[in-house]
């Protein structure tokens, strides 16, 4: 009996002891790692996100300008590249590129209205200078164009050099004419300028002979040749057109900047400025 009684002992030993085997064979299942939290969203610069939250960019741009921003009569609406590529913009910050708020400018009023707060931002043929720098951020530039001369086909005039004496209609507060002026001067060639607020004026005074030539930029010109006038071969000071913005709105500028980048580099502006015929 007291064998049996041994040997039942040494049973149950050997079963408890294969039942702590059996526990400690087997890890623990851990708990599941916590899944990594989802990226953040990308926050915006806060001077971009000002636009974004606002739902519209607002845009000074031209409109007497063919080619770049030119008031559609049957539409009422402004049509053109720098238009274009405010909306390129408007689509990358707000999603949607038709939440643009065109404002029309001329050369003389253009920083005004930037400074004032008016527009977020300016894309009007503003040429890219040492000075306006001081004042405005630019972006690389989107378009490049020279100074040239409009007049009328029964003129006479060749080139600058034969206008000795005459009277050239400029743009108010544009780089036309100091372009012309200096060339003027280098040639020997002495010239007046006037100043008007709009192009439709300067052609008007072209026309009715108050003006012997209308001078800006070449491709603006093209815009108003028609079966009186010719565009000279002359082309004085290249002029680089940029996104103009605010000084101090210095993350909004490297924002605009690298876009305005990207669609050089990838033919998105190149394929605008064919749109235009530009």
């Amino acid at each position: 009996m007291k064998k049996s009684l041994k040997w039942l002992m040494l049973l149950a030993a050997l079963l408890l002891l294969a039942g702590f085997a059996a526990g400690c064979g087997k890890k623990a299942e851990q708990p599941a790692a916590p899944a990594a939290p989802a990226a953040a969203e990308e926050s915006l610069p806060a001077q971009v996100q000002a636009i974004k939250d606002a739902g519209v960019l607002r845009v000074g741009t031209k409109e007497d300008v063919p080619g770049f921003g030119l008031r559609n009569t049957a539409t009422g609406e402004i049509e053109g590249l720098e238009v274009d590529i405010a909306k390129l913009i408007a689509k990358e910050i707000i999603g949607d590129e038709n939440a643009i708020e065109c404002t029309p400018v001329t050369a003389k009023t253009r920083g005004p209205l930037l400074d004032n707060g008016d527009v977020d931002m300016i894309l009007a043929t503003f040429t890219i200078t040492e000075e306006r720098k001081l004042s405005y951020n630019f972006s690389t530039p989107y378009y490049t164009d020279a100074v040239g001369l409009l007049v009328k086909t029964d003129s006479g005039f060749g080139s600058l050099a034969d206008m000795d004496g005459k009277i050239i209609g400029v743009a108010q507060s544009a780089t036309s004419k100091d372009a012309v002026g200096a060339e003027a001067e280098a040639l020997g060639v002495s010239v007046t300028f006037d100043e008007y607020a709009t192009y439709p004026e300067i052609k008007a005074a072209l026309d009715s002979g108050r003006v012997d030539a209308f001078s800006v930029d070449k491709s603006i010109l093209r815009g108003y040749l028609d079966d009186t006038t010719m565009l000279l071969d002359d082309a004085f000071n290249p002029q680089d057109y940029g996104v103009a913005t605010k000084l101090d709105n210095t993350d909004l500028a490297a924002y605009v900047d690298e876009l305005i980048q990207g669609w050089l580099a990838d033919g998105t502006i190149q394929e605008l400025i064919d749109k235009w015929e530009l």
